[in-house]
């Protein structure tokens, strides 16, 4: 039955290679973007989550609500 549904789309076949070109595409500019990364980034990159005062980063004390000050 698939097969049979898949004769009927037109164009079909291109849609294996399309698939393959993008996927080539993106691994090779994916592969370039990480070679390409200096050795200051990735040392940068790999304390992110040792560092405890990263910017954003709540303590589990603070509270993020507003005070009631209706009490």
């Amino acid at each position: 039955m698939i097969k049979n549904v898949l004769t009927h789309i037109g164009g079909v076949e291109n849609y294996g290679i399309i698939s393959i070109l993008l996927f080539f595409t993106v691994f090779s500019a994916t592969l370039f973007w990480a070679l390409r990364l200096s050795r200051r980034q990735l040392d940068a990159a790999a304390r992110i989550p040792l560092d405890d005062a990263a910017p954003g980063a709540h303590s589990p004390t603070t509270n993020s609500l507003p005070a009631n000050t209706h009490e």
